[in-house]
């Protein structure tokens, strides 16, 4: 009898893997939104850097706009799926914190959750990730830090090269020698560098003007307004002005609504023309009174806040006037003129007016507007004309200057400057991965994920400017690894050098403020594991 041989069957294992496995809903839902958000940092993933491409942007009633600053392309792009919206608020809230870095927050948060859907896959759970990430931003901003120069504002040179670096990546970029100045001295002329920690861009009043090319942009010191001067046969020069500011209107009284004045004879009629001349004379000559010859008048609902009878007399009276002033530019005509708002005739009076050397009406491009110089008093508050040769390229160039001018109140509100060129998010990655080698378990891994994420800054720089994007970050990481911190890619000499030596540099707080939003953005989403939708009632 021959004998057989039996192997017995290997033993089925007890339990589950001891690796964390999702449900099957939460993984797809997941998967949607991280899907959803990549969609949205790869479209927008091209206009990053200086050689970083334009995109055309249609809206449904025919506008175009050309531009290629993040914020600006993601507010006008139509999303349906609410993961690909944090993407949007994401940028919102870098313009909002920052200004600046708009699309690099985007396309860093993008990167992290490629990374997060590869952790995912491992069998690593969300809060793991999402815990490891907060951590990891945490450590990135104390390395952005220690890399960091301080800067004071009175270095007018440094603040020069951050507002040029600002504008280089812009579509105005050619111009940003004549427009990095005006911005400087904007920011300068508005704060006390001594004791300031914030800049109030309000009153920065950005004016575009058709006409012109971008070169033709200036600074004014003192103040400009948009409108042209009213009345035929008025004065367009007042030489030692003396400025009031009327929110009152100069025209007839009407009657309450629904109610009407019956007239049934002509004598009537001549009596009421006599009284509304006369009530209209009664104010202009109290205006006259109190030394004023230029009038502010503010843009009234209910009636008109000047009629022709009243310019008619203002004009024979000798007095400048500029009608329809928005309500809300009176906080900043008053802060600029020290005039104070006239809100009746009984408070018309020598103390309520601002005095001016000189207010001219002149012509700007196709159009004309009204400079106030040598005002006695001036506030803290400065005008930019913004000049274009077409509607396109003016908006483009008042954005690239709002941008910019969010760069130097980013110095003002944190003093500390980094170099650019994908060097900042070049060393994180490395420092990174060193720290990833001191921690344990799954927390490394999550480290090791979120380093090689931050690259994309670099690769994605590299791309756009037509270099080889993987031998361009290779040596990168090389020369960082050799201790050359400050190196970065000269995107235009197309080769890997010192980018300090380039005058490439930017606010800590860009660099900070990306990394910490972007980790957030992608913590958040990570934690979601369903959509419910809310029926309407």
């Amino acid at each position: 009898m021959s004998s057989k041989k039996v192997t017995a069957a290997p033993p089925k294992s007890q339990g589950k893997k001891s690796e964390y496995q999702d449900k099957e809903k939460p993984a797809a839902i997941r998967q949607s939104n991280v899907s959803a958000a990549k969609a949205v940092a790869d479209a927008i993933r091209t206009s990053l850097g200086p050689k970083g491409m334009d995109k055309m942007i249609q809206a449904s009633n025919g506008d175009v706009t050309i531009t290629n600053d993040g914020a600006t392309i993601l507010k006008q792009m139509k999303l349906l799926h609410p993961a690909a919206r944090m993407l949007v608020e994401l940028s919102k809230a870098q313009d909002i914190e920052a200004g600046d870095g708009t699309t690099s927050v985007v396309v860093i948060a993008g990167a992290l959750l490629d990374a997060s859907s590869k952790l995912l896959a491992k069998g690593i759970h969300p809060t793991t990730i999402s815990d490891a990430f907060q951590e990891a931003a945490k450590k990135g901003c104390e390395i952005l830090e220690k890399m960091s120069n301080p800067v004071q504002l009175n270095d007018k040179e440094s603040l020069l090269k951050s507002a040029s670096t600002s504008l280089n990546s812009k579509v105005v970029s050619q111009y940003s020698s004549v427009l990095s100045p005006i911005i400087v001295d904007a920011v300068l002329r508005v704060i006390d560098p001594a004791k300031a920690t914030n800049v109030d861009l309000k009153d920065i009043r950005v004016m575009q003007k058709l006409g012109g090319t971008v070169e033709d942009t200036e600074l004014v010191d003192g103040f400009v307004f948009d409108q042209k001067t009213s009345g035929a046969g008025g004065p367009n020069k007042v030489e030692k002005a003396k400025i009031g500011l009327i929110q009152f209107c100069i025209s007839p009284p009407k009657t309450d609504m629904e109610n009407n004045v019956v007239i049934s004879d002509y004598t009537q009629m001549d009596r009421i023309m006599k009284e509304e001349r006369q009530y209209i004379l009664n104010i202009v000559k109290t205006i006259k009174k109190s030394g004023c010859n230029m009038l502010l008048i503010q843009k009234s609902i209910l009636r008109d806040a000047v009629n022709d009878l009243a310019l008619h007399f203002l004009a024979k009276l000798k007095i400048m006037v500029v009608k329809d002033i928005e309500r809300e530019d009176i906080e900043f005509i008053c802060k600029g003129i020290g005039c104070k708002p006239i809100a009746s005739l009984d408070h018309f009076t020598a103390d309520m007016l601002g005095s001016a050397e000189l207010v001219e009406e002149m012509h700007a491009g196709s159009s004309k507007i009204v400079k106030v110089t040598g005002v006695q008093n001036p506030g803290r508050v400065v005008s930019v004309i913004v000049r274009g040769s077409n509607k396109l390229v003016l908006e483009e160039a008042e954005r690239s200057i709002h941008d910019a001018l969010c760069v130097i109140r980013c110095l003002v509100k944190k003093r500390a400057l980094i170099a650019g060129g994908g060097a900042p998010e070049t060393e994180l990655s490395i420092r990174l991965r060193e720290h990833a080698d001191t921690l344990s378990s799954m927390q490394q891994y999550c480290f090791r994920a979120y380093a090689d994420a931050l690259e994309v800054v670099p690769f994605t720089l590299a791309e756009n400017a037509g270099l080889n994007p993987i031998a361009t970050v290779t040596e990168l990481r090389n020369r960082h690894a050799n201790g050359e911190i400050h190196t970065g890619i000269n995107v235009r000499k197309g080769m890997i050098t010192n980018i300090l030596d380039e005058n490439v540099v930017q606010p800590l707080l860009v660099s900070t403020s990306a990394i910490t939003l972007a980790s957030e953005t992608v913590r958040s989403i990570m934690k979601i594991d369903d959509i419910v939708n809310v029926m309407g009632r």
